[in-house]
């Protein structure tokens, strides 16, 4: 395995994780956003973070896409 495929591999594995993370997070959110007395503050807090996990997903999977040139 050349150092490249590793590379890859470690990206992928770590979207993987990232993605796990996400989907987690839109549980929570949806869990607490059905509660009675919501806890603004945590739900905002909460929701920055699942913003910056897609953020960091899509930046990984653009490592991963090649250039195409026009």
């Amino acid at each position: 395995m050349t150092e490249d495929e590793v590379d890859v591999e470690s990206l992928k594995q770590r979207i993987a994780e990232l993605q796990v993370e996400h989907r987690e997070l839109d549980s929570t959110i949806a869990r607490l956003a059905d509660l009675p007395e919501i806890n603004e503050l945590e739900m905002r807090r909460l929701k920055k973070r699942k913003l910056y996990l897609k953020d960091q997903i899509f930046t990984l999977e653009k490592l991963l896409t090649p250039d195409i040139r026009a």
